[in-house]
């Protein structure tokens, strides 16, 4: 069995002041896909970049406190990727590849567009550039894993108004519709295929108490070839667990 958690800890060196190193300790699971690390790798000491039983990747954004994933493996993985080629995105850090003799898992982290125009097109081309690189993935690495925050919620029960936000950046009809193709290209939402009509949230805005209210987005996921899907046993988002605007979501595979 392999316990993934997917994280998006909005800034990993503000979290680990928020207690994030003792959650993973106690948690103890067999991987942690991190997003929006905000950090540069000389900019970490050993806490980082060697945690007690875990082998630790990061893929930084060349910005400085901007974007970037990390990974955080138990198993040392046969082979680790930094980037997709595309030198728009890997220059932002947003996708880090691990592959096992089993199976491979990616972190990702999706642009939003909640910037301007500008973000919103080079979300929307990240989107029609990533899709038919993650299915040439799948093509190489059956039991493929994409962990992370894709900055769109799905279905109008993955956000807390989808009426007001039928017009906002990550609620926008096509941007729904690409998700809806993703799932419809061998990917599986591996939350909503273990809990079909649960309504829960992993992103909070810091604004007007939504957190205290649940007034929340689920735009935090960990999907999973559709190879995998017999081998899922539980999807879970964490809710209680409170070291960023996100919390994380948590997968286990029968690996």
């Amino acid at each position: 069995m392999k316990a993934i958690i997917s994280y998006n800890v909005n800034g990993i060196r503000s979290a680990a002041n928020k207690g994030f190193w003792n959650w993973i300790y106690q948690e103890n699971p067999d991987i942690v896909c991190l997003q929006e690390i905000k950090a540069q790798i000389p900019d970490l000491d050993m806490t980082f970049t060697s945690p007690s039983g875990y082998h630790a990747y990061y893929h930084p954004a060349e910005k400085k406190g901007y974007s970037g994933v990390g990974i955080l493996t138990r198993e040392k993985p046969l082979h680790v990727e930094y980037g997709c080629g595309i030198p728009e995105y890997d220059r932002e850090g947003r996708f880090l590849r691990a592959d096992f003799e089993a199976f491979s898992v990616m972190s990702v982290y999706m642009p939003s567009g909640t910037s301007g125009e500008d973000r919103q097109g080079l979300k929307e081309q990240c989107m029609a550039d990533i899709l038919p690189y993650f299915i040439s993935l799948k093509e190489r690495f059956p039991k493929l894993i994409l962990c992370g925050d894709f900055n769109i919620a799905h279905q109008e029960m993955d956000i807390h108004d989808p009426v007001r936000n039928k017009n906002n950046t990550g609620f926008l009809p096509h941007e729904r519709a690409w998700m809806t193709t993703f799932f419809q290209s061998g990917f599986t939402d591996s939350f909503r295929f273990m809990n079909p009509v649960l309504q829960m949230y992993s992103w909070w805005t810091f604004r007007a108490n939504a957190r205290a209210n649940n007034k929340g987005w689920r735009i935090d996921y960990n999907i999973i070839s559709d190879e995998c899907k017999p081998l899922c046993t539980s999807a879970s988002i964490l809710t209680d667990i409170v070291h960023s605007d996100h919390c994380p979501v948590k997968l286990q595979l029968a690996l």
